[in-house]
């Protein structure tokens, strides 16, 4: 799908990516990526704050690849964090940190999340290389929505976070 400026569209989510990493690492500071190894400190920041040399810790953040359906076409999607935490209704952090008890947490997100029908904001991605048209927004059309932490945590007997 070619598109020139931010397009709304309504789609039926068809699948979610989860055997590739629906997260990504970065700096709690400047948000750089950062590799997913959490030994190896942000050089930005640590080069730039020369006379405060605590190290910057790290979080994560949702880039999840979703297929998307409308009335004439599917197509492959990217999720990143404002949108996801939409659909998933928490932080990266707070799904990684499920998912360590629950192996099979993000392939039930995707699962839970399937069939869903979505307003989507769409537009161009910001570099040049990336493959797939960028998630800017999301509604949920369903009036029962529930995002899919809160399914997962109905399905695996989970209470909430306090």
């Amino acid at each position: 799908m070619e598109i020139d400026k931010p397009t709304t569209i309504t789609c039926t989510v068809v699948a979610v990516d989860h055997a590739n990493s629906i997260y990504y690492r970065v700096c709690s500071v400047c948000e750089k990526t950062l590799p997913e190894n959490p030994t190896i400190p942000c050089k930005y920041c640590n080069f730039n704050n020369r006379f405060n040399p605590s190290t910057s810790g790290s979080k994560r953040l949702f880039r999840v690849l979703i297929s998307i359906a409308t009335d004439t076409k599917v197509f492959v999607v990217i999720m990143f964090d404002r949108a996801a935490k939409v659909l998933f209704g928490c932080s990266a952090d707070e799904f990684f940190d499920f998912a360590k008890t629950h192996p099979y947490a993000a392939m039930a997100a995707g699962r839970a999340l399937e069939g869903e029908m979505l307003n989507v904001t769409i537009s161009k991605p910001k570099n040049g290389n990336a493959q797939h048209m960028r998630v800017v927004s999301v509604v949920p059309l369903r009036s029962g929505f529930q995002p899919a932490i809160e399914t997962l945590r109905e399905l695996y007997r989970v209470r909430g976070p306090s």
